[in-house]
């Protein structure tokens, strides 16, 4: 029986312990709260006077515990990469499963998509599983496979109904995406990416704790060429320098548009201050690519088809496969098969 958020007894067992035991505090976090679990807790300046107080200064302090049972389980993945930007509607869900395609379309290779947007939960209509749920077995829960090569894990398997929002707090994120690295079996893999929701917060922060010990090689950034996209992708990159994630590029997706009949690519969205390739020469990060604009992309994500598939001879298919290039090489890896040729 695949797990249920309708199934409160579960739904105990999978959250109710984010990262570590969070104290249950009797009011809300005043505004300048060094954190409930944090070493300060309940002993600086600002926790003078707050009812939590006693409670935060006698919660255990320390390392996460899960933290060796998750570098455990992942042991077996070679490359663990997450997708950001920092900017919603950019195409970071689109991105991850293109990337996620063209990866396992070398047979010889495993893959895995982890979707932590917690809310807004995209990939397994993208993926073409949206309708499939969680096998559960005594060593934890298996993703659902795509291809035999290719697996998905994602907070859209455990939804009683597929239209149900998610109106939950940090805490529970922080618990499920735990739940994602630590119970699931993913098992020998060459690439694990890992898609985020938009901004530098609660599950940005937990995926960067949870993965420290077992290694993140790095991080892909998104973005679209107008300058109020770049604004956040500068601050999405701020936030990998601070938390010592390597930034492996950049990619400028939605970069003109190429009419599906005639090939003749148009701007639509003008690049005002040079677009992704200016800001990855400004400060010095590789540029991965531009990916044109194809509607094609956003009909193969609707029918949860492989864009490499259905089009291989559009000019966005063959951007995406320099870009995907682009990303194994610093990854580290031969060019040669990365994207195999037809």
């Amino acid at each position: 029986m695949a797990p249920s958020l309708e199934e409160s007894d579960r739904i105990e067992d999978v959250l109710a312990v984010p990262l570590k035991n969070a104290p249950t505090l009797v009011a809300p976090e005043p505004e300048h709260c060094p954190g409930p679990e944090t070493e300060t807790a309940g002993k600086a300046d600002s926790c003078a006077g707050c009812p939590n107080q006693e409670i935060c200064a006698s919660a255990p302090k320390g390392p996460d515990p899960d933290i060796p049972l998750i570098t455990a389980r992942l042991s077996g993945i070679k490359h663990k990469v997450l997708i950001l930007s920092g900017k919603g509607g950019v195409g970071k869900s689109t991105f991850t499963s293109l990337l996620a395609h063209a990866f396992a379309s070398n047979p010889e290779k495993t893959v895995g998509i982890m979707d932590t947007d917690i809310c807004g939960p995209s990939i397994p209509k993208m993926m073409g599983v949206e309708n499939e749920t969680i096998h559960t077995y005594a060593g934890g829960w298996s993703p659902v496979w795509v291809l035999d090569n290719l697996g998905v894990m994602s907070i859209q398997f455990m939804l009683p109904n597929k239209d149900d929002a998610i109106i939950w707090r940090g805490p529970k994120k922080n618990g499920l995406i735990k739940q994602f690295l630590k119970d699931v079996e993913w098992g020998e893999m060459d690439f694990l990416l890992v898609d985020t929701p938009p901004g530098t917060s609660d599950e940005h922060l937990s995926v960067n704790s949870f993965l420290k010990e077992s290694g993140v090689d790095g991080a892909v950034m998104l973005t679209t060429p107008q300058e109020v996209a770049l604004l956040d992708v500068r601050k999405e990159i701020d936030f990998c320098r601070k938390a010592g994630i390597k930034i492996l590029g950049i990619v400028e997706n939605m970069s003109g548009f190429v009419c599906p009949k005639c090939t003749h690519e148009s701007q639509i969205f003008e690049a005002t201050t040079g677009g992704a390739r200016a800001l990855a020469k400004e400060i010095n990060i590789p540029f991965l690519g531009a990916v044109p604009l194809d509607p094609r992309i956003g009909m193969a994500s609707d029918y949860g088809e492989s864009f490499f598939d259905s089009w291989p001879d559009s000019p966005a298919c063959k951007a995406l496969k320099g870009v995907v290039n682009r990303v194994g090489e610093e990854l580290g890896l031969e060019s040669d098969g990365i994207v195999p040729e037809d």
